[in-house]
């Protein structure tokens, strides 16, 4: 029992499991969506695409998050216009838009007289730093997404698999695939800021796409989503701790543990 108490007698240990909840949750609430629309390259292209919002808040002294989030909706909105405009598949306007914009930080970032350890640190994200007012701005984004989501579920559902009815019924179809980017944006640039890129992409895809091969509706494939990406971190962490090996990975080797698990459980059905 001691293996399980130890830990928590550190208030970063014990922030850093909250965190991990937190954000396997909201992961949850658009990765279900994610998968279903076959957007997984999005997650990590948002992750690269938010950098010149970060660099510019950066050179300017403003806040990294407000500058991130900033360029996640822009690159939101530059993806669903591209898109229209050219005729591309998404993911070709995916990677356009996210190629364009990390270039365009890199540059912006030439500029900058020192790469301090703020920016990276937001880059590279540490679970075990995580700190009260990083919980609460988790939250209320939970809370803003989770709302959202469920205010718009059927006409997201309908707009996403059948957008011919859903202009007939007089849906706004591009909107929603827009609300649905910018949505995607938020929660990668929170998670990225919590957790780092490689976690963010990790809660976002495999846990979801696990949960995909699990569970026959939406609904279950979130909650199921949620609670895989809660174990893979819970137990990722405890491990971390204890082979002091890097928090992030470990979570993310965890996650995908549990996918090939649930693939294997899959094909003996």
């Amino acid at each position: 029992m001691h293996l399980l108490t130890d830990p928590l007698q550190f208030a970063f240990f014990n922030r850093a499991l909250i965190a991990v909840v937190l954000v396997s949750v909201l992961c949850a609430l658009v990765g279900a969506w994610v998968v279903l629309r076959g957007l997984s390259y999005i997650g990590d292209a948002m992750s690269h695409a938010v950098f010149p919002g970060i660099v510019g808040a950066f050179l300017t002294g403003g806040n990294l998050l407000l500058g991130a989030l900033i360029a996640a909706v822009l690159t939101a909105l530059g993806i669903g216009a591209v898109g229209r405009q050219s005729g591309l598949k998404q993911d070709s306007a995916i990677g356009i838009v996210f190629v364009g914009m990390f270039a365009l930080g890199v540059v912006m970032l030439s500029r900058a007289p020192t790469f301090t350890t703020d920016l990276s640190n937001f880059l590279i994200g540490n679970p075990l730093g995580v700190t009260p007012a990083d919980l609460w701005g988790a939250l209320a984004v939970t809370l803003v997404v989770g709302g959202i989501l469920t205010a718009v579920q059927k006409e997201l559902l309908l707009a996403s698999f059948d957008p011919t009815e859903a202009r007939a019924v007089g849906l706004p179809v591009r909107r929603l695939e827009s609300l649905l980017l910018i949505l995607i944006g938020l929660v990668v640039v929170l998670t990225v800021q919590l957790v780092g890129t490689t976690l963010s992409v990790s809660l976002l895809i495999t846990s979801s796409a696990a949960a995909r091969l699990l569970a026959r509706s939406l609904k279950k494939m979130m909650l199921l989503a949620a609670a895989l990406g809660t174990v893979g971190g819970v137990t990722g962490l405890y491990i971390s701790y204890y082979a002091n090996t890097a928090p992030g990975a470990t979570i993310v080797l965890v996650n995908t543990a549990i996918f090939l698990t649930a693939l294997a459980f899959r094909r003996r059905e």
